[in-house]
C-alpha cells in the first residue's frame, strides 16, 4: 500500500498544483494553452520515441494484450447502450456519457505506468497507446455519427483525427526504429531523451489547470452512469478479457491502470465540434479526473 501511495501522490499533486496555477493566475492563463500544445506536439511524442525505440519487445504476446484492450472497452460500449435504453438520456448527453465511459487521459496513464512499473510500464502503455486511441476514436465518432444529426462526420475526418494524431505518430515512429535496430546518433537520443522527461510532469499540471469545478452543478445521473461505466464496469470487463487470454500479471496490471484512468480533457474538443452535451462533458472530466485516485488506489492494492 505504501508503494501505491508513493507512485500517486506525486502524480496528483502535479494536478492540484495546476489548478493552484489557475486560481492564482500563474503565469497566465495564455500560457498553457500553449504549454499543453508543446507537450501534446512535441513533448510526448518525443517520450514515446525514445521509449520505444530503446526497449526490448521481444517477449511481449503483443497480440493477446492488445486484444484484451480493445474486446474490453467494445463490450463497456455495448453496456452503456443498452443502459440508454432503460435510463434514456439525451442524445447529445449520451455522447458525452460513452466518451466518459471508455475514453483515458494518457498523461495520467503513462505517469502512473512509468511510477508503478518504471520502464518497463511505459513500454507496455505505449503499444497499448498506439492501437486503443485509433480504436476509441472510430467508437466515439461513429456515437456521434448515429445519435447526433451532422454533417462534419466523414470518413477524411475520422481518417484525419487518427492519422495526424502526434502520439500515434510518436508510437509509430519508435517502434518502426526499434523493428528495423536502428540506433540514433548519441547526441540525438540524448536530446530526444531530454524533451521526453518534460513530458510528464508540464501534461499532468495542464491536466490541473483544466480542471473546471464551477460546472459540476447539473446531470448528475449522466455523470453517475459516465463515471459508474469508467470506474467499476471498465476494470472489471477488463481483468476478466484479460483472465480469458492467461495474460501475465504485469500486462494484467498496466490493463487495470489503464481501465480506471479518468476520461481525456480532449473529448471536451470532440464534443464541442460534433454537437455533444459540452457542459456535461467538463463535468465528467473533472469529476472523474478528481475521483480517479481512490479507484486506482484500490485497483493497485487488490491486483498488486
Amino acid at each position: 500500500m505504501i508503494h501505491i501511495f508513493t507512485a500517486l501522490i506525486p502524480i496528483f499533486s502535479l494536478i492540484m498544483i495546476g489548478y493552484f496555477f489557475k486560481r492564482i493566475k500563474f503565469p497566465s492563463y495564455e500560457f498553457w494553452p500553449n504549454a499543453d500544445k508543446l507537450t501534446y506536439y512535441i513533448l510526448m511524442p518525443s517520450l514515446l520515441i525514445y521509449k520505444l525505440s530503446t526497449a526490448s519487445l521481444d517477449s511481449l504476446n503483443s497480440i493477446d494484450y492488445i486484444l484484451t484492450a480493445l474486446i474490453a472497452i467494445f463490450i463497456v460500449l455495448l453496456i452503456l447502450v443498452v443502459f440508454n435504453n432503460l435510463f434514456n438520456s439525451e442524445e447529445s448527453s449520451f455522447t458525452s456519457i460513452v466518451q466518459g465511459g471508455i475514453r483515458f487521459n494518457t498523461y495520467v496513464f503513462l505517469a502512473l505506468a512509468d511510477a508503478v512499473l518504471g520502464d518497463n510500464g511505459i513500454v507496455l502503455a505505449a503499444i497499448l497507446l498506439t492501437f486503443v486511441i485509433p480504436f476509441i476514436n472510430i467508437l466515439c465518432i461513429s456515437v456521434f455519427a448515429l445519435y447526433i444529426s451532422e454533417n462534419k462526420l466523414t470518413f477524411i475526418y475520422l481518417l484525419k483525427s487518427i492519422v495526424k494524431n502526434p502520439l500515434i505518430i510518436g508510437c509509430v515512429i519508435g517502434g518502426s526504429i526499434n523493428f528495423i535496430g536502428f540506433e540514433f546518433p548519441i547526441i540525438i537520443q540524448n536530446t530526444i531523451q531530454i524533451l521526453g522527461q518534460a513530458a510528464l510532469p508540464l501534461g499532468l499540471l495542464s491536466i490541473g489547470f483544466g480542471l473546471v469545478l464551477r460546472e459540476i452543478k447539473s446531470s448528475k445521473k449522466d455523470i453517475v452512469i459516465s463515471s459508474f461505466a469508467k470506474f467499476l464496469l471498465m476494470p472489471i470487463v477488463m481483468y476478466a478479457v484479460a483472465k480469458y487470454f492467461d495474460l501475465d500479471s504485469q500486462t494484467i496490471i498496466v490493463l487495470l491502470i489503464f481501465a480506471v484512468m479518468p476520461t481525456a480533457p480532449s473529448a471536451f474538443i470532440l464534443a464541442r465540434q460534433l454537437g455533444g452535451n459540452i457542459g456535461l462533458m467538463s463535468s465528467i472530466i473533472t469529476v472523474q479526473t478528481l475521483m480517479s485516485s481512490l479507484f486506482i488506489i484500490v485497483v493497485l492494492h487488490y491486483f498488486m
